[in-house]
């Protein structure tokens, strides 16, 4: 496809948007803010071993920055943009902590691990209850104080692992899924109430995706249509989980605890990309295996030959690959957010 006005007007309004949110965020932050980060890929900036982190492979990263960076996506994921809302840096990866000036650590830091989830999942990563014992750990060694947790403000996204690897394990049985879900909720408040006591002042959760419109699950129907029935299941764990952060906010009549609605940012963005981007592939992945299920996004043979395809313009696509949204989805999905986001400032 020829590159036309239409794909200049896309990457300008994407440009000035970006500088729009670092200069809103900025100008509402009276003192420098900390972001800790705790979840899964959609929200890791780089925590896995390059040896074994697909996200840290070709075609990873080739928006931004031009490279594999441990981004699940071509570029920007969700902590880019809300670091950006708040007018600081992204904050480092938990696993490069050592290897950077102690001045790199004073935005927080991120503790997210793609696969990872509330509980254990098929991915052998550290899960949000371990994440939270690393941040505990920087906590008692004094590399952040109580000025530093008192601007602080902490981004929770997780769960969609935790629901895969049940449905990978009970055959995609969903008869027994909301007493899977209040499994998951019993000990996702504990995490997020042991965040707050470690002294983080703010915590933004996400609800979950409509998981029945990952390119994984709608390839059945040639992702032309989402799956009802795990979209419920994504609704029963979002109604549960607000209740939950309700019932932690009523503890102490205080507001720590607010929600970042992802499963109606989905829908507004997809529904908006759709409509205003001609030639956009809806629910397709930009990046998929020749071969479903057998090859991925970044599969190659033994040669070097890549097993996989790219879209002509990532630009175009909603979705990155079969899980996990674009630069441009999760630029969308943000915009979607923007309205929720002032209640992050403390």
């Amino acid at each position: 496809m020829p590159f036309s006005f239409f794909h200049l007007l896309c990457y300008i309004t994407i440009i000035f948007a970006e500088v729009d949110a670092v200069n809103e965020g900025a100008s509402k932050s009276k003192s420098k803010l900390r972001l800790f980060v705790f979840g899964d890929s959609y929200v890791d900036t780089g925590n896995w071993r390059k040896s074994i982190g697909s996200s840290w492979k070709e075609p990873y990263g080739i928006t931004f920055p031009g490279k594999p960076s441990g981004r699940f996506s071509d570029g920007r994921v969700l902590t880019d943009y809300i670091a950006s809302y708040l007018g600081i840096r992204t904050p480092i990866a938990y696993k490069w902590r050592k290897e950077v000036k102690r001045s790199n650590l004073e935005y927080g830091m991120n503790f997210a691990y793609g696969g990872t989830g509330v509980l254990d999942t098929l991915a052998n990563q550290p899960n949000m209850t371990t994440q939270i014992d690393f941040f505990q750990r920087l906590v008692e060694q004094k590399v952040y104080g109580k000025q530093d947790l008192d601007n602080s403000v902490a981004l929770v996204s997780v769960a969609g692992n935790d629901y895969a690897t049940y449905l990978a394990r009970n055959t995609h049985d969903l008869q027994k899924l909301g007493d899977f879900t209040k499994k998951i909720m019993d000990q996702l408040e504990i995490n997020i109430d042991r965040i707050r006591g470690l002294g983080v002042k703010r915590i933004a959760v996400t609800l979950i995706e409509p998981m029945g419109c990952i390119p994984l699950q709608a390839v059945s129907s040639s992702y032309s249509n989402c799956s009802q029935a795990l979209n419920l299941g994504s609704k029963f764990h979002n109604q549960m989980l607000n209740q939950s952060l309700q019932n932690l906010n009523a503890k102490d009549n205080s507001t720590v605890f607010i929600t970042l609605d992802l499963y109606d940012a989905f829908f507004s963005a997809l529904n908006k990309f759709t409509t205003h981007a001609p030639g956009s592939l809806g629910l397709k992945p930009c990046c998929e295996g020749k071969d479903m299920g057998k090859y991925y996004c970044g599969s190659v043979d033994e040669s070097g030959a890549k097993l996989y395809t790219i879209c002509e313009n990532p630009n175009l696509s909603f979705f990155w690959d079969t899980l996990h949204p674009s630069q441009n989805g999760w630029h969308s999905i943000f915009s979607s957010l923007r309205s929720s986001l002032h209640k992050l400032t403390i």
